[in-house]
């Protein structure tokens, strides 16, 4: 609404209350000053519907009234909210299920392993032989860049097999030194792949066991002998650093420097050496005395 209409609105309002004013307050006399007030207030109520819209209540009833409503108001609250918990309860979802696969796979992976670990167990006291390994024999390559693709490993020859059955395993009242003395036995023919398995489940499953000791070296020498002296070295160190004072503790540390030497590290066969001949040296001139000599015959150390 302008300016001027809302003045000429005011106008003509003030017009109509002037109106009423000036009429006389006593009761109309006839019907016709009755209508005609009536009228009037009819004329004013338009008049003040036009200037306040809406209604108001101070100047005029309202002709339509409504009861309120008692139902509350939507809320105007927006639903991002309600979006992003139902959002972050899908994920949480999700991760759920993945986490309830992954538990199953865990699961099913531990009973394979017990299984064969079983297995293994039963077939060292029924006095089984290990199944033979394989030798794997590495596709030779024409170029740098060119890809092979690895040779699947074959499988033991007969006289594999024949060789790795011909080995017993002593049944005795020690079963932990039954391992070993088995161990011993597939090293001493010279089925290294064998002895490494065999020696390694001796050794991880009897670390306390007075064997121990000669477990560690043997295992050590069995990858020495297998041309894997990088296999070889952990286990002379751990052997020599888990009991300085055990049987085999002088051999590891001798064959370490051994390892070192075939290993073309000079600096560290050098101070395996020194440390053997001053731990050691009873073993030094004794016992160990000429595989000390040749070692150190083998470096040029300071």
């Amino acid at each position: 609404m302008t300016f001027g209409s809302f003045s000429r609105h005011l106008s003509l309002l003030g017009a109509g209350l002037a109106l009423l004013a000036t009429s006389t307050p006593v009761l109309p006399q006839d019907g016709n000053d009755e209508a005609r007030l009536r009228r009037l207030e009819a004329e004013v109520r338009a008049l003040q519907r036009k200037v306040f819209p809406g209604g108001d209540g101070r100047f005029f009833e309202p002709e339509i009234s409504a009861e309120p409503s008692t139902r509350p108001a939507a809320p105007t609250t927006s639903t991002t909210a309600v979006t992003d918990i139902l959002t972050r309860l899908d994920a949480l979802e999700t991760q759920l299920q993945r986490q309830t696969a992954l538990n199953e796979e865990n699961t099913n992976t531990i009973r394979l392993l017990t299984e064969r670990i079983e297995t293994l167990e039963s077939a060292g006291a029924s006095g089984s032989v290990l199944t033979p390994v394989p030798a794997v024999t590495p596709a030779p390559t024409s170029g740098a860049t060119r890809s092979v693709t690895p040779a699947k490993p074959a499988g033991p020859s007969p006289e594999r097999l024949a060789a790795v059955q011909g080995i017993a395993k002593p049944q005795t009242d020690d079963a932990a030194d039954d391992e070993y003395s088995y161990g011993f036995r597939l090293w001493e023919a010279r089925l290294y792949p064998e002895a490494q398995q065999q020696l390694t489940m001796f050794v991880e499953q009897n670390p306390k066991h007075w064997r121990a000791t000669y477990g560690r070296n043997l295992l050590g020498r069995a990858y020495l002998d297998d041309g894997k002296a990088k296999e070889a070295a952990p286990w002379f160190l751990k052997n020599y650093q888990e009991d300085k004072t055990g049987a085999r503790a002088g051999d590891s540390l001798l064959y370490l420097a051994e390892t070192m030497i075939a290993m073309k590290d000079t600096s560290r066969a050098c101070i395996a050496l020194a440390e053997f001949s001053e731990t050691y040296p009873a073993l030094a001139s004794g016992r160990l005395q000429s595989q000390y000599e040749a070692n150190r015959s083998k470096v040029k150390c300071n």
